[in-house]
């Protein structure tokens, strides 16, 4: 006669009880992640909103900087999103923007603010991305 084993608590894992328990653990889970990721997304949007500033990444073979287009640069480019950046740079070949960086606040908080004026020339390797960040964003004045 073979000794039983004993019950350690847990399901083996291709049972069908372990998989019905994992099908009910999804749509919570599922419900749980959507709920943060918007409540993330509009976080961000609502911070962008309120400055006015959309941020943006250009990449060169080189190097790459964040560059912020305020409400003044989005009217005489006549938008303010990657295709409207990419299509100046690509026309014009130039195009004049604020140059931003991470800081910290005089209330100690991290922020992005305008470091300085810069000219960037169109080339066939640039990239325009548009740049997500947590921090404040500060406009230019």
């Amino acid at each position: 006669m073979t000794p039983a084993t004993p019950f350690t608590g847990t399901l083996p894992a291709g049972s069908p009880r372990s998989r019905a328990r994992t099908a009910r653990q999804f749509p919570a889970t599922l419900i749980a992640t959507l709920i943060v990721a918007f409540a993330l997304a509009w976080a961000f949007a609502s911070t962008a909103a309120e400055q006015g500033v959309h941020l943006f990444k250009i990449i060169t073979v080189r190097d790459e900087i964040v560059v912020g287009v305020g409400p003044q640069d989005a009217a005489s480019l006549g938008g303010n999103d990657v295709t409207v950046i990419g299509r100046a740079l690509k026309g014009g070949g130039e195009l004049t923007l604020w140059q931003y960086a991470v800081r910290k606040s005089p209330d100690g908080e991290l922020e992005q603010a305008p470091l300085r004026r810069i000219s960037i020339i169109g080339s066939d390797s640039l990239r325009v991305e548009p740049y997500a960040t947590p921090l404040r964003v500060v406009a230019p004045k």
